[in-house]
């Protein structure tokens, strides 16, 4: 009679001991350590990359659209609150009509209740020379009217895989009228 009491209570701790044996097991199958070499992963690179960004908000063809605002978007001095959508073309100099290198595609929306600031996410989208089909990815604060303004970069793709680093940005012209700017950046990126 002992026997058949502990049955059930055996058959629990069993399925028990079981299951976490088969999670173990099949942990591996979710991540495992991998050496550098397993991905022809070869020895690290600093690059220096430099190009203009053109931020179009006028006109019949902007390359930054608002898409969402708060409440209280427009009676705020930083105008707080304010999304915009980016496909802005990078060039190699400050001319609109010079070379195309790639685009800036993301998003950026004003943060500060306090002075005009942005959030940055974007992508840098290359389409020219030994980095075409490759892009960085930008997230970080960007304050407009500060002189240099520095961003991550967190991550990359392509030749730009596990990249890391920053990016200098300074605006070069900014219309007051229009809102359009135009944007030097010198980009540092550590990468393989």
């Amino acid at each position: 009679m002992a026997n058949q009491k502990l049955s059930p209570y055996f058959l629990v701790l069993f399925l028990l001991l079981f299951s976490t044996a088969t999670s173990a097991a099949n942990s591996d199958f979710f991540s495992k350590s991998l050496s550098p070499s397993s991905l022809k992963v070869k020895q690290q690179k600093l690059t220096h990359l430099h190009f203009y960004f053109h931020d179009i908000v006028s006109g019949e063809n902007p390359t930054a659209v608002r898409i969402a605002q708060a409440p209280i978007t427009n009676t705020s001095s930083t105008f707080f609150g304010a999304v915009a959508m980016i496909d802005d073309p990078l060039t190699f100099s400050p001319d609109i009509n010079s070379t195309l290198v790639g685009r800036a595609q993301g998003l950026y929306a004003l943060s500060s209740q306090e002075e005009a600031s942005l959030m940055m996410a974007m992508t840098f989208s290359f389409m020219e020379g030994k980095y075409n089909g490759s892009a960085l990815s930008v997230l970080g604060r960007n304050p407009p009217f500060n002189t240099v303004r520095e961003m991550p970069i967190v991550g990359g793709s392509g030749l730009f895989r596990f990249a890391r680093g920053y990016a200098q940005a300074r605006t070069n012209t900014f219309n007051l009228t229009t809102g359009d700017a135009c944007v030097e950046y010198n980009v540092y990126v550590l990468h393989y």
